[in-house]
């Protein structure tokens, strides 16, 4: 291998070589780069360290971007900005139960099997509850969505996509949504068991919502959080619950609550002119005798 003759003072090959470390608009390889470098005789390590480092973090940072950028499907590949607004977005809020397919107006919102609402705070980087701290008791709002968002399942929104589809009421309506809507959380727990829609959801192209919880104030110093969505599901007017039916009907019910039997319809003004007016009733006849209930 051939050396320069004459072997250049120090300063001048420390010039020289900062002079040969392409600037970051050539995008050089890491190979061709640490090649120049180590073709000076008499530099010192620290010395060499030093010119390699802007460098590589300028090429870490490029492939760091490449791949997150290649991870999204194309279709809902976020901008490079979008990326850089949701990190730091470890810290999620998060609805615990499932929520019915129907809510019905005038009444309080409860999950699918009856309890109350749950939204707890979690660090998704190791699925745990954030159960102390100042942000296990930070103040919570509840919103109502429109259900198209995160219908596609994505979890890097921003904080201004989930806000821009946060709706309100119609004119000349009451707020959407009545009740507590502010919660504070206790030990990264919050109950929402007073939450009370006030209007349908028919008049919007998908005809579903989605609750939603943010929080009402950020911690000065501390990260963002990532808001929660729950389940899409329909608003009907209160009239509507009049003609409901029971998953799983109670004994007491009456027998019209029962599937394929309507109220004061001909099958239940037939068998309450034979006694049968609940469910109980109609259970106690097909032991005694299946056909005469048939019949």
């Amino acid at each position: 291998m051939m050396f320069p003759s004459k072997r250049p003072a120090p300063d001048e090959a420390d010039e020289r070589c900062e002079s040969m470390v392409p600037e970051p608009k050539r995008r050089a390889t890491l190979k061709n780069a640490v090649r120049s470098i180590m073709g000076f005789r008499g530099l010192s390590l620290n010395r060499i360290v030093l010119n390699l480092e802007p460098m590589l973090r300028s090429w870490v940072r490029e492939e760091v971007e490449k791949a997150i950028l290649s991870s999204f499907h194309p279709s809902s590949r976020s901008s490079l900005n979008q990326i850089e607004a949701s990190r730091g977005r470890s810290l999620q809020l998060r609805f615990v139960n499932k929520l019915p397919s129907t809510i019905f107006t005038g009444s309080k919102v409860e999950a699918e099997d009856g309890n109350t609402i749950k939204i707890i705070l979690v660090d998704a980087m190791t699925e745990t509850m954030v159960s102390s701290g100042s942000l296990s008791s930070i103040k919570i709002e509840i919103v109502v969505l429109n259900s198209e968002f995160g219908a596609d399942e994505r979890q890097d929104w921003t904080e201004n996509e989930f806000n821009a589809s946060v709706l309100r009421e119609r004119q000349g309506k009451r707020p959407l949504v009545t009740g507590d809507v502010s919660i504070t959380l206790v030990d990264g727990v919050g109950n929402v068991d007073n939450v009370i829609f006030t209007d349908n959801s028919s008049w919007i192209r998908s005809r579903k919502f989605r609750l939603g919880a943010r929080i009402v104030q950020r911690i000065s110093g501390e990260s963002t959080i990532r808001e929660a969505t729950s389940e899409a599901f329909i608003v009907k007017d209160h009239r509507g619950e009049l003609y409901k039916k029971h998953y799983p009907p109670f004994l007491h019910d009456e027998v019209w609550r029962l599937e394929r039997i309507a109220k004061d319809g001909t099958f239940n003004k037939r068998l309450t002119s034979n006694n049968i007016f609940t469910v109980k009733d109609f259970l106690r006849l097909h032991v005694i005798d299946s056909s005469a209930l048939r019949h």
